[in-house]
């Protein structure tokens, strides 16, 4: 049996939701351009409910549903992480800062080295 297509699931809702959001974005961009005489705050509050808005909206398309659904799956899954402790964090930190001393002394030493059978190879070291 065919489904029939309501108004949310055709491709040119969507379609249109969108435009919606890039003309909203486009008036913003104007009206921030032509009250640039006004105060900071006002334009940003202006900002916040226009980007609000335009949220909203992109928020019925398919994508911004799909959008939604991936952020509450991150935040499930974010809750699954087992975090370190302090003890293994402060520990790890140390075991970083000591194994790149090691590792910069011992390229300081090749590099010394490399410089000094450069210098003794083309005579310019006694």
């Amino acid at each position: 049996m065919m489904k029939s297509l309501t108004t949310e699931q055709t491709p040119q809702s969507g379609l249109w939701k969108w435009v919606c959001v890039v003309l909203l974005l486009v008036i913003g961009i104007a009206a921030n351009t032509y009250f640039a005489q006004v105060a900071g705050a006002l334009r940003a509050i202006g900002w916040i409910v226009l980007l609000a808005a335009c949220a909203a909206i992109a928020a019925m398309t398919a994508q911004g549903k799909a959008v939604i659904a991936f952020s509450k799956d991150a935040r499930l899954e974010l809750r699954k992480v087992v975090w370190p402790s302090r003890l293994e964090t402060t520990q790890t930190t140390l075991m970083v800062i000591v194994l790149v001393i090691v590792m910069s002394l011992i390229l300081w030493g090749i590099d010394t080295f490399l410089m000094w059978a450069i210098g003794w190879m083309t005579g310019q070291r006694g």
